[in-house]
């Protein structure tokens, strides 16, 4: 197919993605439609995903689609919903010059996105555990200056500091050095997943001037679950749907313990009902 079709159908697409995610910033729009999702997929054909019907294809303007399009099936691993990730992106609000590291970068294509966005003096550090979804990662985003890829884990490691931490694999809890990572005022959204398989994608912003980290739930999710990870919750019982839906803030348990406030309990953070200001 032509360059000029492709770029019609991506154009197109960006403006779905758009509408669909009821994005604000409208450089998020120009990103999807300036990045090739073909680029960051197994050759074709594609397995194409869609309420939960799975089709094969080689037609190109068929990923160019909201829709999921399958990286490895045998082990349940995707590139993901693009409204979605429109609208955790929105949320994050990646500014130009902003540092990110990306946990669960996969073949890299959102990693791309998010490189455009804090150009021209921004970067992005980009995990991805699977080690050959990060060799891969690593080819498809050589022409991106600003992106260093690591076939690593980034759970239980110190990280660089960071103005977005972007967390692309479901977690019980977040890592203690995610929130340590973050400048003040950097967010950081992740799956929270304390259920098997689904919860709320939290949006995490470290206060500027007192402790502790303000948490909002976006949405409801499901996503694979992160590896390398072995946190554990320390509460009698699971936190419901409404104690996920009640969580304000998230503390670090060796800057404040854990009080009546307590949702849910881990080995090194902790959930609140109490909502702190930024």
């Amino acid at each position: 197919m032509a360059t000029e079709g492709i770029e019609r159908y991506r154009s197109a697409y960006a403006e779905q993605v758009a509408r669909l995610a009821n994005i604000r910033d409208k450089r998020i729009e120009k990103a999807f439609a300036a990045v090739p999702r073909e680029t960051f997929l197994p050759l074709p054909p594609w397995s194409v995903i869609s309420m939960g019907r799975t089709t094969r294809t080689s037609d190109v303007a068929e990923i160019y689609d909201n829709v999921l399009v399958a990286i490895d099936r045998a082990r349940g691993i995707n590139n993901g919903e693009p409204a979605l990730h429109a609208a955790w992106i929105d949320a994050i609000s990646p500014q130009p010059n902003e540092s990110v590291i990306h946990v669960g970068a996969g073949l890299g294509y959102y990693t791309a996105i998010l490189a455009l966005l804090v150009q021209p003096n921004g970067h992005v550090e980009a995990f991805e555990y699977e080690a050959d979804l990060a060799a891969q990662a690593a080819r498809n985003l050589f022409p991106y200056s600003n992106i260093a890829v690591h076939a690593a884990s980034a759970f239980g490691r110190a990280l660089a500091q960071a103005d977005i931490i972007y967390v692309n694999a479901g977690v019980v809890a977040p890592d203690v050095e995610w929130l340590r990572a973050l400048n003040p005022g950097g967010r950081l959204i992740f799956p929270w997943q304390p259920h098997k398989g689904w919860g709320p994608a939290l949006l995490v912003r470290r206060c500027a001037s007192r402790g502790g980290f303000s948490a909002q739930s976006l949405m409801t999710v499901g996503f694979i679950s992160c590896s390398g990870t072995n946190e554990k919750i320390s509460v009698a019982h699971l936190p419901t749907e409404a104690d996920l839906a009640a969580v304000q803030s998230v503390w670090i348990k060796a800057d404040r313990s854990p009080d009546s406030s307590a949702i849910a309990v881990y080995d090194d953070v902790w959930f609140s009902s109490q909502e702190i200001g930024n």
